[in-house]
């Protein structure tokens, strides 16, 4: 059985290679949710999706540096944490967007120092269906 979450990155264009560093630690490295304790290896991987050969609506081309991918039994708090490590030329400008398996919206993530911190509220979906 699938545990599908959605997570997207925005970069500052100088940190592409961390970006790209990250989607190959998710090929490779990351922790896998619901395979015992200890399971690494393979849970997808990350795409630019801003590149010269990428259409959005408006007819232009996008102007910014995002990464996305679908990624499957992902331990989430690893992957934020990872993300934490890495070393990142401009911090203060990544935006982890990551939204689980059961989860309706994105959680925003940024640094706030060294440390990657939730920007969004938790739990909005409580709000709308508390008792499902």
């Amino acid at each position: 059985m699938s545990h599908v979450a959605n997570v997207m990155i925005s970069v500052e264009p100088d940190d592409r290679p961390s970006a790209e560093e990250l989607s190959q630690w998710l090929q490779t490295s990351a922790p896998r949710q619901g395979f015992g304790p200890g399971a690494v290896g393979w849970v997808g991987s990350l795409n630019e999706i801003t590149g010269s050969d990428t259409r959005w609506g408006g007819g232009k081309y996008p102007e910014c540096s995002v990464y996305a991918g679908a990624l499957n039994h992902a331990d989430l708090a690893g992957l934020v944490a990872h993300v934490e490590r890495i070393v990142w030329k401009h911090p203060e400008f990544v935006q982890l967007f990551v939204m689980g398996q059961e989860q309706v919206y994105f959680r925003v993530w940024m640094f706030h120092g060294a440390k990657l911190r939730q920007v969004l509220p938790e739990g909005r979906e409580e709000e709308v269906w508390p008792n499902d």
